[in-house]
């Protein structure tokens, strides 16, 4: 179900407006995660940039199951009509969205359907089943998760929520920045969003061009999963190769087809960093600001750090005060041990 203000384009793709995104905010319940500041990261962002650099931290790790998705899943969940709702939702993922949909099913008291990898941690699953959700087990791969999905959609009659590619979801994730604007107390020169499907890069994008029109909106991307940065500048879509990985296995996933269209409209810029630039940023946010940030969260923080690129731009148009989204803190301790162990000095 679309919302009233949604206009569909054909091609599966259906515009989001800044009025989608002031509804779900009304819609929605979530924690309004606070924006903080470090003047120790300040310092060393402009001491690489060579022109003074204040960042603005919109702390998503402390919302709901720990990420963003929660905002999307939410007002998703409570767009469903009651004749829908009572069928339930499905979904396949292994991350945060799965959490966030069986919290969100959970709330309005309507089954869940979440398809996993048989090799997903324990952890995550027990997660997801401690929402109430129902875990359905499928082969490690996109063609058995989506094909369990849409079995599990056929025999459920539950409708199917995508983690991005969702009209209602995307709207959900524009409240990140309609609460940062109203959280900044002067405009923002620009806002760094991390990307992998592009729901929340879509909806952020959405809200400050809207909001804030002169606010710059980039995304950040791993460099070893860059088809955001290829697509952008290349003109043309291009995806990652089979089986690419990264540190950042939050985005992981290629653009869908929502935030591709709106790529090069809405945002002025991409910029990829390497894994050990990533593991840097996390380890300087887990140090400076105890904020226990997951590697997919450190990816803009690494380019506001380490980017020459970004630097460059932020020289040409006088870029000073810098949004950045850190989007989840869902983490396995034993893991991030073994990163800062691998990538660290």
């Amino acid at each position: 179900m679309m919302s009233n203000n949604q206009k569909s384009l054909g091609s599966g793709y259906t515009k989001v407006t800044i009025e989608d995104v002031q509804a779900a905010a009304a819609r929605i319940s979530v924690h309004r995660t606070p924006v903080l500041t470090n003047e120790t990261i300040n310092r060393i962002a402009s001491e690489n940039a060579g022109r003074p650099i204040e960042i603005f931290f919109k702390c998503e790790l402390l919302q709901k199951t720990g990420s963003f998705k929660f905002r999307g899943a939410s007002n998703a969940v409570q767009l469903l009509t009651d004749s829908d709702a009572a069928k339930g939702v499905v979904t396949h993922s292994s991350g945060n969205h799965a959490q966030a949909l069986a919290l969100a099913a959970s709330r309005r008291g309507i089954p869940a359907y979440v398809v996993m990898p048989s090799n997903s941690p324990e952890v995550k699953k027990a997660a997801v089943r401690g929402y109430d959700a129902k875990v359905i087990e499928c082969e490690p791969t996109l063609e058995s998760r989506e094909a369990t999905a849409r079995r599990v959609t056929e025999e459920t009659g539950a409708t199917f929520v995508h983690p991005f590619n969702n009209p209602n979801v995307i709207a959900g994730q524009g409240t990140i920045a309609l609460e940062l604007h109203e959280q900044t107390p002067q405009r923002l020169d620009a806002l760094v969003v991390p990307v992998g499907g592009g729901g929340m890069l879509t909806g952020c994008s959405i809200a400050s061009k809207a909001l804030s029109p002169q606010t710059r909106v980039f995304a950040a991307e791993p460099q070893a999963v860059n088809d955001a940065y290829q697509s952008y500048y290349g003109q043309e879509r291009i995806k990652n190769a089979a089986g690419a990985r990264s540190v950042a296995d939050g985005l992981l996933t290629n653009l869908g087809d929502t935030a591709y269209h709106d790529l090069q409209k809405n945002i002025q810029g991409v910029f990829a960093v390497t894994e050990q630039e990533i593991i840097r940023a996390m380890e300087l946010v887990w140090g400076r600001m105890k904020l226990c940030i997951e590697p997919s969260a450190a990816v803009g923080v690494a380019v506001i750090l380490y980017n020459k690129e970004f630097h460059k731009r932020c020289k040409e148009d006088e870029l000073t005060r810098l949004g950045v989204v850190l989007c989840g803190g869902n983490v396995d301790v034993a893991r991030v041990g073994a990163l800062f162990g691998q990538y660290l000095p």
